[in-house]
């Protein structure tokens, strides 16, 4: 066998660095009782939509919104702030 093959291999590998959010989808949010008013980390993980609310969360954009809600989370995707402020919301994004 080849001596490069015997060798093992090394390089760079990102698993170290890369963020893993929790996801929550906007249609979500009045089918687990999230009414109007401000939604967070902490509400989403009592409602059941996350696991944990120390982890980072992004919002997608799945389903519709029909109330005015002020949600803060790690990210967004694009669709999800579209349907939030068409909603009459805000998207507020945490660092």
């Amino acid at each position: 066998m080849p001596l490069h093959r015997r060798l093992p291999k090394i390089g760079f590998s990102n698993k170290r660095f890369k963020k893993v959010y929790q996801l929550a989808n906007v249609g979500d949010f009045e089918s687990r009782g999230l009414g109007e008013g401000e939604i967070g980390p902490v509400e989403l993980a009592a409602a059941g939509l996350i696991r944990s609310a120390t982890r980072p969360v992004k919002v997608l954009g799945r389903g519709d919104l029909k109330i005015g809600v002020q949600v803060r989370a790690h990210a967004f995707s694009s669709s999800a702030i579209e349907k939030i402020q068409a909603a009459g919301g805000t998207a507020e994004a945490l660092k």
